[in-house]
């Protein structure tokens, strides 16, 4: 399949709005891995794709020195779903490539295919090891009222609410593509996970398959 995206066909939205109680209140989108700071590092990639690029926080005005848009949540105490549905009503194209702050392999490739993916659903994401990874997904933006409606309702389990939409489940065979599961789905929570994105870092990433 063309998993080529145009500039004007997607959106990119890096999500900030947790409090980093694992971390002790760091603000994990700026910590480094490798020496980069994990927005640079997602920053790059989504701008590979696309030069709408914003970031979601609880605190906006924490992130006023990027050079990006910063926009609030738009519905306060709504957690994870609250910072997909503002990206989603914010997005000016008919895709919206969403990731959270705290993943720091995520990669220009991967944030493509997803997007492709997604063009003919409302919805591309990933799930290894039983489990669904909807903070690092695509999106059509046209479903921020399915997610305002469940906000509303107060169903807040983004689990619940993808089910509610066509979703292209992203398995393995195409996370390998990519650098597999385990590094390109890093989330950086904790201090042992810091540690093992350093680790991962300082590793070579495996070479895409063919």
């Amino acid at each position: 399949m063309d998993v080529s995206v145009g500039r004007d066909e997607c959106a990119g939205a890096i999500l900030a709005g947790g409090l980093g109680r694992r971390l002790g209140g760091l603000d994990k989108a700026r910590l480094t891995v490798g020496g980069r700071r994990i927005v640079d590092r997602q920053l790059a990639a989504l701008h590979a794709l696309t030069d709408r690029v914003v970031l979601v926080a609880r605190d906006p005005p924490r992130y006023a020195d990027l050079a990006i848009p910063v926009v609030a949540d738009a519905v306060s105490g709504a957690g994870p779903l609250g910072g997909l549905y503002t990206a989603l009503d914010w997005a000016p194209a008919p895709l919206v490539v969403v990731v959270a702050c705290d993943m720091p392999f995520v990669t220009a490739p991967l944030l493509a295919e997803l997007a492709a993916l997604a063009r003919d659903a409302d919805a591309a994401v990933p799930r290894s090891g039983g489990r669904w990874h909807p903070l690092c997904a695509a999106y059509a933006s046209r479903c921020a009222p399915l997610a305002r409606a469940a906000i509303d309702a107060g169903r807040l389990a983004v689990i619940d609410w993808l089910r509610t939409l066509r979703v292209v489940e992203v398995g393995d065979e195409v996370l390998d593509r990519h650098g597999g599961a385990p590094r390109v789905l890093l989330n950086v929570n904790t201090v042992a996970d810091h540690a093992s994105a350093e680790r991962a870092d300082g590793a070579r990433a495996p070479a895409p398959s063919p």
